[in-house]
C-alpha cells in the first residue's frame, strides 16, 4: 500500500522475473501529506493481523513486478477477465519497459510453482486513468491488458465486477464485510517481501466516517475499511483486491492509500471504489 512503503526491488541480473533476487528487496517510506489527529500515539512495531492464505483461495489475485527507474517495484492487482487486470494508477504511472504479471501464484518467489504463470506486458498495454492525480490521490486506477487471453483453470480465475446499474445508484457497502489480500509486509518495513499471500476480513466503513480521518481527501470514488485491533494492509498490497466476503468474489475496491500510522494504530485503509469506474473500465476493454 502506498501509505507505508513503496517497496523497491533491485535485480541481480537482467534475465526477467525468474532472476529476481527477492532477498534484495528494501523499502522506501512514502507517507500521504495529511494532518494527523494528535490523540494517537505511534507504537514501535506494526502488527497487521493477517491470516495466511491457502493455495487457490484467491485465484483472482495478481502480483505485479513493475519495471521502473532504478529497479522494479511490487504491487498487487485483480484479474477481472481472461485478459484484463485492475490495479492502482500509482503502481503503473512510472513504468519504463513494462510489468511482469504473476498469475496463479502462491509462492511468487518460486517461478516453477505448479499453476504459476509469469507474463510480461509492455507499457503500451497499460492504461492509467487519464485523470489520475498523484497530489490528491484521486482516480487511482489503471488497467493492464495481457498480450493474449489466459487459459482459466483452478489456479487462475477472475473476480466479478459489480453489476452495472442503469441509474448509477450503487450500494455503498457500509457495514458489510470484505476481504483484502496480497503479498504485502506482515510486520514493520524491515523485512523483504513475504513469499505467501495473507488476507484480512474487515468491515467497510461509511465514507462520512472515513472523511473524519483524512480531512477532505475522501470522495465518493473511495471506499474505506476499518482497521481497528491491528488488522490492516501494508506495504506491497497496493493495487490489490478488496472483495465482498459473501462468497461472490465481487471486486469492490483496489488498494490505494492511507497514512503510515494507519497500518499500526487503526487508521482506515482507503481503496478506489470500483463501482465509480465501471463505465471507465467498460469503455477501455
Amino acid at each position: 500500500m502506498k501509505f507505508v512503503c513503496a517497496s523497491i526491488v533491485f535485480l541481480v541480473a537482467v534475465l526477467g522475473a525468474q532472476a529476481v533476487d527477492w532477498q534484495s528487496v528494501r523499502s522506501l517510506n512514502i507517507d500521504t501529506d495529511v494532518p494527523m489527529i494528535g490523540r494517537h500515539s505511534v507504537p514501535k512495531e506494526r502488527i497487521t493481523g493477517g491470516t495466511l492464505a491457502s493455495r487457490n483461495q484467491f485465484p483472482y489475485q495478481v502480483g505485479l513486478l513493475l519495471y521502473v527507474e532504478g529497479g522494479a517495484a511490487w504491487c498487487g492487482g485483480t484479474l477481472i477477465s481472461d485478459r484484463w487486470i485492475v490495479t492502482a494508477a500509482h503502481c503503473t504511472d512510472s513504468l519504463t519497459i513494462g510489468v511482469d504479471v504473476y498469475l496463479g501464484a502462491h509462492d511468487h518467489t518460486n517461478a516453477k510453482e505448479k499453476g504459476q504463470q509469469i507474463i510480461f506486458v509492455q507499457t503500451r498495454y497499460v492504461i492509467v486513468h487519464e485523470d489520475w492525480n498523484p497530489a490528491t490521490l484521486s482516480n487511482d486506477i489503471s488497467l493492464i491488458k495481457l498480450p493474449v487471453a489466459i487459459e482459466l483453470n483452478e489456479y487462475i480465475q477472475p473476480a466479478n465486477l459489480p453489476v452495472k446499474s442503469s441509474d448509477l445508484s450503487y450500494e455503498n457497502y457500509s457495514g458489510k464485510s470484505a476481504i483484502a489480500s496480497g503479498w504485502g509486509l506482515t510486520s514493520d518495513c524491515e523485512l523483504p517481501f513475504v513469499e505467501f499471500p495473507d488476507f484480512i476480513e474487515v468491515p467497510i466503513m461509511s465514507n462520512s466516517g472515513c472523511k473524519f480521518w483524512y480531512f477532505g481527501m475522501i470522495s465518493d470514488n473511495h471506499i474505506c475499511i476499518k482497521t481497528t485491533g491491528g488488522t490492516s494492509i501494508c506495504s506491497g498490497d497496493s493495487g490489490g483486491p478488496l472483495v465482498l466476503a459473501d462468497g461472490s468474489n465481487t471486486l469492490i475496491g483496489a488498494t490505494s492509500f492511507g497514512l503510515s500510522v494507519g497500518c499500526e494504530v487503526g487508521w482506515p485503509g482507503v481503496f478506489t471504489r470500483i463501482t465509480s469506474f465501471l463505465d471507465w473500465i467498460e469503455a477501455r476493454r
